[in-house]
């Protein structure tokens, strides 16, 4: 007999799902490096990728979508909302952070990873959905889903929670390579430009790890780059000691690189009983960009919520990601009022 509570895996949801999308337009990926969906061989698909303070959920993004053809959209990693990104479009969102809310489901098919045990990342769902796109299997592919599961969560935690994958990987491509590309595509975004641009376009090209550091493409030398700008702004980062209060240690930094949620696990270790919360004010003009991590095992968006600061708007972002990996983006005005409820001083303060 059919097991009626059994999940349906997600090829199956997303083959139903882009069998609503309109024929002969191209379904539109928004995401920050997909290349799964894009490389397929059965639907056309373009990939917009969403940059350093857009939101995909915001009026800029949906008149851009409407200046060109959409049969449907794709949104990976970019997480969960109410609301239609663009009404009367067939969507699929994929991702594994905990949802703000949920769509109406006659608008929108959800595919998330969340509640799952292990959590997968959401390149590891792209891969499952990927499966209902290759009718001779998506296997070839799985090497990008690799990269995904090990910038998540490190190599050796993604190969003891998705053995499968890893190991089907591992069987075309060696363990240094999928770490050595993971660094490598994970740097532009890092970057001061903020342009993940020459990541996505190598994975699109690349067909496998060693391709992607094989210097074939040129590519490769803007991602070593970035990497190594990346490295230097992160090395000085590590050097400021934070300061503590209460439950908190704050570090706060001053770069254009996207460095914070690096720092602040950084100095998860040493402050064991300490939520970190690493603030740069450096990243985007306007805002004070910060990560919280912790090995306390509380549940930091929770964390977070019961201090939030009164008056956000919609240009702050707060306590959006995972449980224990969230953060926010705050103006000045907002993050001023969220220290001084954490219960630090005059210093760890921002001019408008």
């Amino acid at each position: 007999m059919p097991d009626h509570n059994r999940p349906v895996p997600p090829h199956v949801v997303f083959a139903r799902a882009i069998s609503a999308f309109r024929p002969g337009q191209p379904a539109i990926v928004l995401s920050h490096n997909d290349a799964e969906f894009a490389r397929s061989s059965r639907i056309s698909a373009q990939v917009r990728l969403i940059g350093r303070g857009e939101n995909p959920w915001s009026e800029a993004i949906r008149v851009k979508l409407q200046e060109r053809p959409v049969g449907g959209l794709i949104v990976a990693d970019l997480g969960v909302k109410p609301d239609a990104l663009l009404a009367g479009v067939p969507t699929v969102i994929i991702d594994h952070h905990v949802p703000i809310g949920l769509p109406d489901p006659a608008t929108a098919t959800v595919i998330s990873g969340y509640g799952v045990t292990p959590t997968p990342s959401s390149s590891l769902l792209a891969f499952q959905c990927a499966q209902a796109l290759v009718e001779s299997g998506a296997d070839d592919l799985a090497w990008l889903a690799a990269l995904g599961l090990i910038g998540d969560f490190g190599e050796k935690r993604a190969a003891t929670d998705f053995p499968d994958v890893m190991a089907l990987a591992r069987k075309r491509h060696t363990g240094k390579a999928l770490r050595e590309a993971t660094s490598l595509v994970n740097a532009p975004r890092r970057a001061s430009a903020g342009d993940a641009a020459p990541a996505l376009a190598l994975l699109m090209k690349a067909q496998g790890p060693e391709n992607v550091l094989s210097g074939e493409h040129p590519e490769t030398d803007a991602l070593r780059q970035a990497r190594e700008e990346v490295k230097q702004a992160l090395d000085a980062a590590r050097r400021v000691a934070p300061k503590i209060a209460g439950p908190v240690a704050l570090i706060r930094i001053q770069s254009p690189c996207q460095i914070h949620a690096l720092v602040a696990q950084s100095w998860v270790g040493r402050l064991k009983g300490q939520v970190v919360i690493a603030a740069n004010t450096g990243y985007r003009e306007g805002y004070v960009h910060f990560a919280t991590r912790s090995a306390t095992g509380r549940n930091l968006i929770a964390f977070l919520k019961e201090r939030a600061p009164e008056g956000l708007t919609e240009a702050d972002q707060f306590a959006n990601g995972h449980e224990q990996a969230t953060g926010g983006q705050l103006t000045p005005a907002a993050w001023n009022r969220f220290v001084e409820k954490l219960g630090f001083g005059p210093e760890m303060r921002v001019i408008a």
